[in-house]
């Protein structure tokens, strides 16, 4: 499948970072003075670091691109040297990306690479953590809260990692004789927002998704029991958001590569949300896989008007 990535020119890059903080999914950073993709997995092509690269050292490219390969990355990782593939572990590492770095050390170990200080005479961070296995490499997995990336809007997290931590019964249940509890968030990850989600991410594969329109949630009083249980989410608006090219590939990257099982498409009953229909519809042709799509049509005033599969 084609998918639109950036490039860095190496030869325009004078290492200036003002690119870093407008990369939405952190997948940039400064290494040995220039700026490096840490990560094909978080880049989603949006372009948002272009205008702010003074040597116009970046461009977007779109190439054929196989489903995310972690052993295809470290081969490029490896050339840029070990402080880069350094940065690379702990990028997977603070966004729980777990299997890709059991992936990534499984590498290191097997071409026996050295990632000793002596192995690069470059400087490297001191905050840097060597991995000399791969058990220490997860027992280096930070919490979500102590995430060093600085990209928390676009930082990927599987919130059923935690689930075995929380007691529904005690602490976030409702009941009879406490009617006054809040009732519990049915919400198993982060992000949401369609443009800022990795489509490969953990909590997408083999899952059932909702894409629901953005205003769905605020006039259903009980979207998160009725449509929201056990199910993963992306939002968007079919009417005012950007790029929604990139919106469908990412649908089509989740139907075809993360193998969703079923898309439920939740839109209120305004004319201009209907686009969100199409745009799964076309995702399912583009992916060359067919799943369930159900369209799920909701009044201004909360309740469900249509509910069928299309």
């Amino acid at each position: 499948m084609l998918r639109k990535i950036i490039q860095i020119d190496e030869d325009k890059c004078n290492g200036c970072g003002l690119c870093i903080p407008n990369c939405h999914e952190g997948a940039l950073q400064i290494i040995d003075n220039k700026a490096r993709l840490i990560s094909d997995l978080f880049c989603d092509g949006l372009g948002a670091c272009l205008g702010y690269c003074p040597e116009g050292a970046i461009e977007i490219i779109e190439r054929e691109a196989e489903a995310y390969n972690e052993t295809v990355v470290m081969e490029t990782i490896v050339k840029q040297g070990r402080n880069t593939i350094l940065a690379h572990l702990e990028h997977l590492r603070d966004h729980n990306e777990h299997e890709f770095l059991k992936e990534a050390v499984a590498y290191i170990k097997k071409h026996n690479i050295d990632l000793s200080p002596e192995a690069d005479l470059k400087p490297i961070k001191d905050s840097t953590i060597i991995f000399p296995t791969m058990k220490d490499a997860l027992n280096h997995v930070k919490p979500e809260h102590e995430s060093a990336c600085g990209c928390g809007s676009s930082k990927t997290i599987d919130f059923r990692i935690d689930m075995d931590k929380i007691n529904p019964a005690s602490a976030f249940a409702t009941t009879s004789s406490n009617p006054a509890s809040p009732a519990p968030s049915e919400l198993r990850q982060w992000p949401v927002q369609l443009h800022l989600v990795n489509p490969m991410a953990s909590y997408f594969q083999g899952a059932d998704v909702v894409l629901a329109a953005d205003c769905v949630a605020f006039a259903m009083g009980d979207f998160h029991n009725k449509l929201l249980k056990n199910k993963s989410i992306a939002i968007a608006c079919p009417k005012l958001d950007s790029n929604k090219d990139v919106y469908l590939d990412k649908l089509s990257t989740m139907i075809s590569e993360a193998k969703i099982n079923t898309l439920t498409v939740p839109i209120m009953e305004v004319p201009c949300c209907g686009g969100l229909i199409q745009m799964a519809k076309m995702a399912v042709q583009q992916s060359g896989r067919n799943i369930p799509i159900k369209k799920i049509v909701v009044g201004i005033k909360g309740d469900i008007l249509n509910e069928e599969w299309v």
